[in-house]
């Protein structure tokens, strides 16, 4: 009778057991990682799997992070970090049976191959991260299928294709990295990821005009691409507080509007075919812009003297210009204070230089060099010499070498 009562309250260990899948999951995860790249010190080397992977404690089964169920079901494994440890593979298709995941981290490695189309039942997954491997293939056949996906990092593979348009679907996205793949073609419309904060897209194939964006943008960048037409769309963007469309073809003039825009804080434009740059008259004291990169364009006309009202505004790069002119007596009541960098070299700028650029007292970094100006040699920014008189004609100066 006693030992009846004792069986009575004896706690079942059934609910506590992994789900058998899961556990396979995890042997084929295994098995497809070259052993020869599995460190010591890696997490794999902490997969016992003659002991329960969510039982496990202290050093064991390190990298994942297993649901508790308050009834008898099996516990699912819930997250998935094998970030950082340098393993050579495939990521094995059974990935799609770990339904239960809400996090999967295997950046930082050298995983080959695709991305297998399974990745679309992983219908809970909230954050994804592939970053920094070796990945293949399009990603078309998936990224539809992650309806509460948050963060999605894809970035520095070699994934090819176009930006599936179905990829909009995606409404809880508020982070994509797609940057430094191969993907190709015109960027889909996604204005209907209506909470997407970040866009990275920098460094693939990418060519056509700006597709419509979500309005909730704070980083948005889509530099080392082949995007060509106008940037004035970019400026209903008012949330945005880093710009960065740099190396492609875009051209037209840079609207007063996209620098107007209230938290924007670094600009730049620089290497595309952009021929003027259009200030507000009112805008500039209380904008928070502190970086305007614009070299490596085709601005034409005097340097702007309103960038002196951006009380911020510390680092400036209009070089590899065709700007003409003098240097406007306002700039030299900026060098040091705020501006810190400066540089206008590879222009046409002619004439004295501001008093301000003369003295050893302030410090600045930058370059006049390859203009047209009266600028001596003892001037550490007219360093590098400037155009010979023949490639100054019209210019009326006189070049003090």
């Amino acid at each position: 009778m006693i030992f009846a009562i004792v069986l009575a309250f004896t706690p079942t260990l059934v609910h506590s057991l992994t789900l058998q899948s899961d556990v396979e999951v995890l042997q084929s995860l295994n098995g497809s990682i070259d052993p020869n790249t599995i460190s010591p010190s890696s997490y794999l080397t902490t997969w016992d799997f003659s002991t329960d992977p969510c039982e496990s404690t202290g050093t064991r089964f390190l990298g994942i992070l297993c649901s508790i169920p308050s009834d008898n079901s099996t516990s699912r494994i819930i997250s998935l970090d094998l970030g950082g440890e340098g393993y050579d593979g495939f990521l094995t298709p059974d990935i799609g049976n770990l339904t239960e995941l809400t996090s999967l981290d295997l950046s930082r490695n050298r995983y080959r191959g695709p991305l297998p189309d399974t990745l679309k039942n992983l219908k809970k997954l909230i954050r994804i991260s592939v970053s920094g491997n070796f990945f293949t293939g399009s990603i078309a056949g998936w990224i539809h299928g992650l309806n509460k996906v948050e963060r999605i990092d894809l970035s520095k593979n070699l994934l090819s294709g176009k930006i599936p348009a179905r990829i909009s679907e995606l409404r809880r996205l508020i982070h994509l990295s797609l940057s430094n793949n191969e993907f190709s073609d015109r960027i889909p419309d996604i204005n209907g990821l209506w909470q997407l904060q970040t866009l990275e897209l920098g460094s693939n194939k990418l060519v056509g005009r700006l597709p419509k964006l979500p309005t909730r943008l704070r980083t948005l960048i889509l530099s080392h691409n082949r995007l060509s037409g106008h940037i004035t769309s970019l400026r209903v963007l008012e949330q945005l507080r880093s710009l960065d469309v740099s190396s492609n073809r875009f051209s037209g003039s840079i609207s007063r509007g996209i620098l107007a825009l209230p938290q924007l804080d670094h600009f730049n434009v620089s290497f595309n075919q952009l021929t003027a740059i259009e200030m507000n008259n009112s805008r500039g004291s209380g904008s928070p812009l502190q970086v305007l990169d614009v070299q490596g364009n085709h601005l034409q006309g005097h340097l702007p003297v309103k960038l002196v009202n951006f009380g911020s505004l510390v680092v400036i790069n209009l070089a590899h210009n065709g700007l003409t002119g003098r240097i406007p007596m306002a700039y030299g009541r900026r060098l040091g204070r705020p501006w810190r960098t400066l540089f206008l070299d590879n222009n046409f700028l002619s004439g004295r230089l501001p008093p301000q650029f003369n003295s050893s007292t302030i410090r600045i970094r930058g370059s006049l060099a390859k203009n047209c100006l009266r600028c001596p040699v003892n001037i550490p920014l007219c360093r590098g010499g400037q155009r010979p008189a023949s490639g100054c004609i019209g210019e009326s100066v006189t070049i003090k070498k």
